[in-house]
């Protein structure tokens, strides 16, 4: 399995396609949620995924700090294949890029409240009350880097 990272502006049609094909078959359908999940966040975010002769097998987006947005954010995660280790190697990798390409010390994400365990077993603390998005129960939850005394 091969990691892709690329901006927006890197990813060919196909790619494209399939990436937005792949989140409204879990964010929309699988999830009976109807929202308009092409965002306009997507031109200026990192899209990171897994890739293998069949096609993407986990995906996620990384949007940098801005005047609107206190963190970088980790969001759109998504795994194929549940429960493999796909999706918390994506994750660990999304950190690690998004401190290498945005300086992130702090990690920000929304997640569905069904996925929190995952998160907190990757370093993230929940830091709201449940809240609903698209009518689906979450919770805003923070990753940060901790400081070795090396």
């Amino acid at each position: 399995m091969e990691l892709q990272v690329k901006r927006f502006s890197e990813l060919s049609t196909e790619e494209l396609y399939e990436i937005l094909r792949l989140r409204v078959s879990v964010f929309v359908v699988e999830q009976k949620c109807p929202y308009m999940e092409t965002d306009d966040l997507d031109q200026n975010a990192l899209h990171m995924y897994f890739r293998d002769a069949d096609g993407i097998k986990a995906y996620l987006r990384i949007i940098d700090k801005s005047d609107t947005r206190e963190y970088v954010t980790i969001g759109r995660v998504i795994s194929v294949k549940r429960r493999r280790g796909i999706g918390t190697e994506l994750v660990r990798e999304g950190i690690r890029m998004a401190m290498e390409m945005f300086g992130a010390d702090t990690v920000y994400i929304e997640a569905q409240v069904y996925a929190q365990p995952f998160y907190e077993n990757l370093g993230f603390v929940r830091i709201s009350d449940e809240f609903l998005e698209d009518g689906i129960p979450h919770v805003k939850m923070l990753w940060k880097r901790v400081e070795s005394g090396e």
